[in-house]
């Protein structure tokens, strides 16, 4: 995935996701083969998001639609009594202490513990028969009530996604107190709702609440693999992060594994040798992210095709490129491809001409390629003219870290193999100057200006999907022989997740 979006709502949305699938879903019998994408979250990360729940809950509460309650009841002497509730809404609620709980090959389990709430609302009453006439009342209500919460929390996968169920849900009411306004009404009518309403009203409140939570586990279950599918895509460039095998749900952590086949056009992307165990990922850290070499190579040739491997130099970062040193040989070479035109008229064009390789390595990322160099300058009053060309494989190792919000991008060595060079300086070739220099320049410089480049459009393009606005802590990427592994621990911004339910509810 998958690199990361609102880090606490999105993650806890994945608690939501990452648990179980049910028979809707075919995958192979090798399942382990397809996968691209792994998440795993662990138990503190499971904790910490818990402390979000009372927020999830409160959300519940309030936007339940409440019905109105009607009904009516033989009293000796009175008749008929009919009533009606109406308007019941939540006035205020506290959450005490909520805890979770990771039950393997079974469903997260989540405990509220002393939630307070008051609902308020009008109490219609009339007197239908016997001693009295036809009189109907209206007095305000509040309800004060103690409710315990346990919800199980399980998914099924439709459409290769998966779908919340919270609808394992029960609410355990340990006190629910009828006051009528100013308590000025009759002690046995008082009496007579207590008796009659209460049970009512626990059906009733336990249905809306329950079915209010469900809906809001499938919202943010939908939130979260929407905002998953649009980190992964870029214009025309996306990955499928579509399950290759039933999440697993284990005592410490939660693991989710997804296709990861890279969509561009007509680009056909097939996987099948997938390196990933298990075993591979640990379980100190709070998210895990596990990528195969295979979808770094093949996003790599989406952005060849796309023709977004291309740079274009000019001014003064073409100035600092060929100034990097004042040598006698610099100054040579500099004269002698430039022919004296300044740098605000002169281009340089870099791009690759074929598809890159990339192997990833415990020592790094090796990428392998094939690029083309041009320089053209513009003299005054004359068509452009290009003074250098040249071919050359170029084979770098870097390595990545992420430090305040941005990727970094490392350069450790470099290997550069001319196949073209074409100068109209030295047609012939005789002279090795310009080229030696321009080796020189290519490794000091050009490798790691073009390396910058990329690092600084990978952190926007990152950014622009929201990453920015999550607390990460001391994350690492390892790489390994075949595969890539982004472990992190994570805060995160409490208003987020209240501007979410406040935009979706």
């Amino acid at each position: 995935m998958l690199w990361a979006g609102r880090m606490r709502l999105r993650t806890f949305a994945i608690l939501l996701v990452l648990v179980h699938t049910s028979a809707a879903c075919e995958f192979g019998p090798f399942p382990y083969s397809v996968t691209g994408i792994v998440c795993r979250m662990t138990k503190p990360a499971a904790l910490l998001l818990n402390q979000e729940t009372a927020q999830v809950i409160q959300a519940a509460f309030r936007n339940a639609k409440f019905p109105n309650i009607t009904g009516e009841r033989s009293m000796r002497l009175l008749g008929k009594v009919a009533y009606g509730l109406t308007n019941i809404q939540v006035n205020d609620l506290s959450i005490e202490q909520s805890e979770v709980e990771l039950k393997e090959n079974d469903a997260i389990h989540i405990a509220i513990k002393n939630v307070t709430a008051f609902f308020k609302g009008t109490l219609t009453y009339g007197y239908a028969g016997g001693w009295f006439l036809h009189l109907f009342h209206s007095v305000d209500f509040e309800i004060e009530s103690s409710i315990d919460l346990q919800i199980n929390i399980k998914l099924m996968c439709q459409k290769d996604q998966v779908a919340a169920d919270a609808s394992d849900c029960y609410l355990t009411f340990h006190k629910l107190i009828l006051h009528l306004q100013g308590d000025k009404e009759p002690g046995w009518l008082k009496q007579l709702f207590v008796d009659f309403i209460s049970f009512t009203l626990k059906l009733v409140l336990k249905s809306e609440v329950c079915n209010e939570i469900n809906s809001l586990a499938q919202v943010l279950a939908d939130f979260v693999h929407d905002l998953a599918e649009n980190f992964v895509r870029d214009e025309d460039i996306s990955v499928d992060i579509s399950l290759a095998s039933v999440p697993l749900i284990k005592a410490n952590y939660l693991e989710s594994h997804h296709k990861g086949l890279v969509l561009y056009e007509n680009y056909s992307d097939v996987f099948s040798d997938s390196v990933f165990s298990p075993s591979l990922l640990t379980e100190s850290r709070m998210l895990y992210f596990w990528l195969s070499e295979h979808i770094l190579s093949s996003l790599a040739s989406a952005a060849f095709l796309d023709k977004r491997l291309v740079l274009t130099i000019r001014g003064e970062k073409l100035q600092a490129l060929f100034e990097m040193e004042d040598t006698e040989a610099q100054r040579k070479a500099v004269q002698m491809i430039f022919q004296g035109t300044s740098y605000n008229n002169s281009v340089a064009k870099v791009w690759s001409l074929a598809h890159p390789q990339i192997s990833l390595q415990p020592e790094g990322t090796v990428v392998k390629s094939l690029v083309a160099v041009e320089v053209s300058i513009f003299p005054t009053g004359e068509e452009p003219l290009m003074v250098l060309y040249m071919e050359k494989e170029i084979t770098v190792t870097i390595q990545a870290a992420y430090a305040e919000k941005k990727l970094i991008l490392h350069p450790l060595d470099s290997r550069i193999e001319f196949k073209i060079f074409k100068c109209t300086a030295d047609p012939s070739g005789n002279d090795p100057s310009i080229r030696n220099f321009l080796q020189t320049m290519i490794s000091v410089v050009g490798i790691p200006e073009v390396i910058s480049r990329i690092e600084q459009a990978l952190t926007s393009l990152m950014n622009s999907k929201g990453l920015h606005l999550f607390e990460i802590r001391n994350p690492e990427i390892i790489t390994r022989k075949g595969y890539v592994i982004v472990q992190l621990d994570f805060s995160f911004p409490n208003h987020l997740l209240l501007d979410f339910l406040e935009k979706r509810l």
